[in-house]
């Protein structure tokens, strides 16, 4: 709360300071930043009378001194108590504000004072209390908004609070402008020592402040100004949220960054195939998800989330979907159903998408959602879903449902389950279906569908996300080997499990 210090002589205005304590306090949006204090108030301490307000005055936010026609009550050197009190506000480098009452007649000494402090600050008059009430509500709604409490811009063009040029990575812009001025044509260079010019041409900057969009896109650590701005990335073997996460990641840098970040992270733990080289001198990648729909869609996370949340974006990779999570909401009169439309191009956040336009992470004409869209249906995938509930999420759905099916259950001939790739399946185990070969073909499924859901992941990792041992792993792959061909492909280090069901005869 910001506290605020209410003084003047102590006769003269007491009605009207105790009317003031009354109406901030109980005004919807004054108190819920503002706590007033007059001295009236102040306990029983251990403290002389003008220590403890001085004291009072030392510790306050805001001085609110109040002048009328008397000097009032003199201390033994001749100085009220109000102009000591301000003077200690001027001492503590206080936020003063002051009102003088329009008196044709007032006291030599109180006139003088109105003078002193007319040199140091610029003054309100009133002549009533209705007047004093509205001049002290504007003064304290203008302090609010300097201070940015009450923000009139969006978050992304509003002016940090106490970090400077010097907060941001001079390599950072550098490679910014290469990659803008390779991408769309930017028209300035980076010279080492135009960095504010580069800035303020993209809104980022005035000449001695910075915005939050600037912080960023550009800061050697985002996050000590934005804790929230990470990607939560996270793969599941199932098509719920559901232990164990098989692999879960957290991004911390940079817009651009978290963009890469998370992008590489899906391509890291989707299927690709390698096609003829038709296109280029290098093999064409054919991911089971379009990529453009995967980058456009986390992209869009990233620069149009509300960044006034605690929460984060997070990026979820299910056996059936991808699901990519926005905290925030569609601007006002956009919804799920013309997002697949052709729409105007509403950003949350204005400043912050220019600089991901000039880098080409964006386009600017609300091509978007309807691209992710087309490319997926192109790629035969289901149309893809956007969701607006408390958050906002985008589901891209991959070519088939991977892992799914009931429990086993018994049959004459032993028990049988469902194949996670190509349907009913006899199981490696003959025999009655009892406690201990359904604990074991439990583990038999979560091991299928870990190594579906992760491919990359070792035999170690894949005994450590079971709860067994390296031996037992290597005794379940074999015994598998039935009804699979489960080969590791590739160096020992960076290669993947392939996994082909054996047709039975």
């Amino acid at each position: 709360m910001i506290r605020v210090f209410i003084s003047s002589v102590q006769k003269e205005f007491s009605e009207e300071r105790r009317a003031l304590v009354k109406y901030i306090r109980e005004d919807v949006l004054l108190c819920k930043f503002f706590l007033p204090f007059i001295f009236e108030e102040l306990p029983a301490i251990d403290l002389s009378v003008p220590e403890a307000y001085l004291s009072e005055v030392a510790h306050c936010d805001i001085y609110l001194g109040i002048l009328g026609q008397q000097y009032g009550f003199e201390d033994k050197t001749g100085v009220s108590p109000t102009e000591r009190e301000y003077d200690t506000a001027v001492e503590n480098c206080k936020h003063r504000l002051i009102f003088v009452k329009r008196i044709a007649d007032r006291e030599a000494k109180e006139d003088a004072f109105i003078k002193k402090v007319e040199a140091q600050v610029v003054k309100k008059s009133f002549s009533d209390y209705d007047e004093l009430r509205t001049n002290v509500y504007s003064a304290l709604v203008r302090f609010l908004e300097d201070k940015e409490y009450l923000r009139l811009l969006p978050w992304d063009a509003t002016m940090s609070n106490g970090a400077t040029i010097a907060d941001l990575d001079e390599k950072k812009i550098e490679n910014f402008v290469a990659l803008a001025k390779q991408k769309r044509g930017f028209r300035l260079n980076y010279t080492g020592d135009n960095t504010l010019e580069i800035l303020i041409a993209l809104n980022l900057a005035s000449e001695t402040r910075i915005t939050n969009a600037a912080l960023l896109l550009f800061a050697k650590n985002p996050q000590r100004y934005f804790v929230s701005s990470v990607v939560k990335c996270m793969v599941f073997p199932t098509d719920i949220m559901t232990k164990p996460i098989l692999s879960h990641q957290v991004y911390q840098g940079t817009l651009f960054e978290l963009i890469d970040a998370a992008t590489s992270f899906v391509i890291q733990h989707i299927d690709a195939k390698i096609s003829t080289r038709k296109n280029s001198n290098s093999p064409d990648i054919e991911y089971e998800i379009p990529m453009e729909a995967v980058s456009e869609a986390i992209v869009n996370a990233c620069v149009h989330r509300s960044y006034d949340s605690n929460g984060s974006v997070q990026v979820m990779l299910f056996k059936d979907r991808l699901e990519v999570w926005n905290p925030g909401t569609l601007p006002y009169n956009m919804t799920p159903a013309k997002l697949k439309q052709k729409h105007s191009s509403v950003p949350v956040n204005p400043i912050l998408a220019v600089p991901a336009f000039w880098a080409g992470y964006i386009e600017h004409s609300g091509t978007g959602t309807v691209d992710i869209v087309n490319s997926c249906k192109q790629a035969g995938l289901r149309e893809p879903d956007f969701i607006q509930d408390e958050d906002f999420r985008v589901v891209i759905w991959r070519k088939e449902a991977r892992i799914d099916g009931p429990l086993p259950v018994n049959t004459e001939d032993g028990f049988s389950f469902d194949d996670p790739l190509n349907g009913p399946l006899n199981g490696p185990l003959n025999g009655p279906l009892n406690k201990k070969k359904a604990e074991l073909y439990k583990r038999y499924r979560q091991l299928i569908e870990t190594l579906i859901g992760n491919p990359k992941i070792s035999k170690q990792e894949l005994a450590d996300t079971l709860g067994v041992g390296l031996t037992t792993i290597k005794r379940d792959i074999n015994a598998l080997r039935e009804s699979y061909r489960i080969e590791w492909v590739g160096h020992a280090k960076t290669g993947r499990w392939e996994i082909e069901r054996l047709t039975k005869n």
